[in-house]
């Protein structure tokens, strides 16, 4: 399995998308440019210039029309995926954290972090389906917990609202009203900041990565704990193979904890969980630094991981991996 390797950003990955049909990726960086790929070739096809900080979070709509990314410049913009061009901003009065389509791209959660007094937020918004005729009003605003969100995302038929963040506590809110429904428990929960939360392809579960050290995988509906997958870094980023029962799981140390002359270059692997069992199935090392972002791709046959150096790197799985006997 050669990795294809990706280079267009001149800072660290925060976050990779695959859209739908799997054929285009999507990465967000610290160099406020985020950017489109091919998904087979890992050519780069454009660029969205318009952001003036880092951007931590995009989302691509059902139909690959719409791009939505959430910038640490306090705004949210929309883009024409096929253009460039972009057609909207909402703007803020602190950092965008996350973002992400509802079910039919009609709405958008937005999440913003706490900034100089004011709390983290959860945003809804329309998405009109005309861009002349978007407006920045909020259908529905949610007054955070302590510290950031890191991820929010829909929930089944967009009825729920389900967060992670700071406080290492997930979350599952009312999209109509706002309301606190369940909130994981404190015993069985991460111990540590969670900074990754990612849904299962059929959107009945999801799985979430914390700086504890760990993985786990939880009902959408009920919140229960499902699975544990421990680990001896920080998870940074965690995906759901939509093919296999597989999770994978990257991270590494703080950026800001890392010596530049490990001899153990390139040593940052990203490792592959049985999801039932539990158990390590595998890695894939490159990376000259903490992965900081992962996705499948729609099909289960590829992976792409981003990492603190900047590069992305798109895995092709060989003919082997689909045949491992645990």
């Amino acid at each position: 399995m050669r990795p294809i390797l990706m280079k267009g950003h001149e800072r660290p990955l925060t976050f990779l998308k695959y859209n739908r049909e799997g054929d285009l990726l999507f990465s967000c960086a610290k160099d406020h440019t985020p950017t489109v790929w091919f998904a087979d070739n890992g050519e780069r096809l454009g660029t969205y210039r318009g952001h003036n900080g880092a951007v931590w979070c995009c989302d691509v709509s059902r139909d690959s029309g719409l791009l939505i990314t959430g910038s640490a410049d306090q705004s949210v913009k929309l883009w024409s995926v096929q253009t460039g061009a972009q057609l909207y901003s909402f703007n803020f009065d602190s950092p965008a954290k996350a973002v992400d389509f509802s079910i039919g791209d009609k709405l958008a959660i937005i999440t913003t972090d706490p900034f100089m007094g004011l709390p983290s937020t959860i945003q809804v918004k329309r998405i009109a389906r005309d861009p002349s005729e978007q407006t920045s009003e909020s259908v529905l605003t949610i007054k955070g917990p302590q510290g950031r969100i890191n991820r929010a995302v829909w929930g089944p038929l967009n009825k729920t609202i389900i967060s992670g963040g700071e406080d290492a506590v997930v979350r599952i809110w009312d999209a109509e009203t706002g309301q606190l429904l369940k909130e994981s428990d404190k015993e069985t929960g991460h111990q540590k900041t969670i900074t990754s939360l990612s849904k299962s392809a059929d959107g009945s579960h999801f799985l979430t990565g914390s700086l504890d050290k760990s993985a786990k995988l939880w009902d959408i509906r009920t919140l229960t704990l499902i699975k544990t997958y421990v680990t001896e870094r920080p998870v940074n980023a965690c995906a759901i193979s939509p093919l296999l029962d597989h999770v994978v799981m990257g991270g590494g140390q703080e950026a800001s904890h890392v010596t530049t002359t490990d001899r153990r270059a390139g040593k940052f692997e990203a490792k592959f969980f049985h999801k039932i069992l539990q158990e390590e199935i595998g890695g894939v090392k490159g990376h000259f630094g903490p992965i900081n972002a992962l996705a499948f791709n729609p099909d289960g046959r590829s992976f792409a991981s981003g990492g603190e150096d900047g590069y992305v790197r798109l895995h092709h799985f060989d003919p082997d991996y689909f045949n491992i006997k645990m």
